[in-house]
């Protein structure tokens, strides 16, 4: 298939773009770059020795994504563009809604407008707010505790609409939990700008000496050592759910989780980066971050049953595969 991959020069998209090639399908990339690099392109290419199509654009832009619907005879659309940070959305509300909706608006428009028929969602975890864990699928979603989540929560809501008044339109809608790890190749991995949001890029980079040490946030949560608890999913494990959600995808709303359905706390992720990597992580403690809950995994059970997948790779998979990213690659902005 020829596969629209938005946010492709991304963290999660580069890798499922690498997927989708190995997987021989054609990928067409469009990605304004605010949090990656042209770059990263390359490094795709590099790894599959296939051509990407890039297209450095904005999907909030109406006319940018109609024409390229115009230009490309697409099959199936991966949508990961858009804003991703749980404190920012907290501080810059208005930018979360308007970014994330409208780029997921427009390519619904254009899907229906152009025939394409099959739509992949990068959701959340997050939309199921401070539920009883592990998550499962069939769940009522609570309020998300931060805008961010709210955002995922509506576009599931638009897609799964969009879906049952036109019936020919298949949606997967993919609820992710805490990617990390980087390509095995060393080349792509995640670089955020500035400090970083997420826990194992801002581990990688005090390993490295780039930070001074980790800041935990709260050892006051109802877990065993008092941080939070999340389920830790490897990148390629996660890119390799994407192309077995499109390849199994059929007529009407399909909702799944893509985590290895097991919780590690904050402390637990650093001794193993430790271990792993043979290598001291200095933190501190400090007080709770807005629209973080205590424990957060999955019930995988689902996607196992209905896409014959499943994670393949642990923990010290993941902080080794993230240690040799950052150790050859984690200066600049990558991807």
């Amino acid at each position: 298939m020829n596969i629209l991959v938005t946010g492709g020069a991304g963290y999660i998209g580069s890798h499922t773009a690498i997927a989708l090639l190995e997987a021989k399908h054609s990928v067409i990339i469009a990605d304004n770059l605010c949090n990656s690099s042209s770059g990263t392109i390359r490094k795709i290419e590099s790894i599959t020795g296939k051509k990407v199509t890039f297209y450095e654009m904005d999907v909030t832009v109406e006319e940018a994504v109609e024409s390229l619907f115009k230009t490309h005879s697409i099959d199936a659309v991966i949508h990961f563009a858009g804003l991703k940070s749980v404190g920012e959305s907290v501080e810059k509300p208005l930018n979360y809604y308007s970014n994330n909706m409208i780029s997921t608006l427009n390519l619904a428009k254009m899907c229906l407008k152009y025939g394409v028929n099959r739509f992949v969602f990068s959701s959340s975890a997050t939309v199921y707010g401070d539920n009883i864990v592990p998550f499962e699928e069939s769940m009522n979603l609570l309020p998300a505790t931060n805008p961010y989540g709210e955002t995922k929560v509506m576009c599931e809501r638009i897609l799964t609409d969009l879906a049952h008044a036109n019936p020919a339109f298949s949606v997967s809608l993919l609820r992710y939990f805490n990617p990390i790890g980087a390509h095995e190749s060393g080349l792509i991995g995640e670089v955020p700008n500035g400090v970083p949001n997420n826990l194992m890029p801002y581990i990688t980079q005090v390993a490295k000496g780039k930070l001074a040490k980790l800041r935990v946030f709260g050892n006051d949560y109802p877990t065993a050592d008092g941080t939070g608890l999340r389920d830790y999913i490897h990148v390629v494990d996660l890119a390799e759910g994407h192309v077995a959600a499109l390849e199994n995808l059929i007529e009407g709303v399909h909702t799944h989780n893509l985590g290895t359905g097991n919780g590690t706390s904050v402390l637990e992720l650093v001794n193993a980066f430790e271990e792993a990597n043979r290598i001291h992580v200095p933190y501190e403690v400090v007080g709770r971050r807005p629209g973080d809950i205590a424990v957060c995994y999955a019930d995988v059970s689902k996607a196992a049953r209905e896409l014959g997948w499943k994670a393949k790779r642990n923990i010290n998979d993941m902080c080794r595969d993230a240690w040799r990213f950052e150790v050859h690659n984690g200066t600049g902005k990558t991807t």
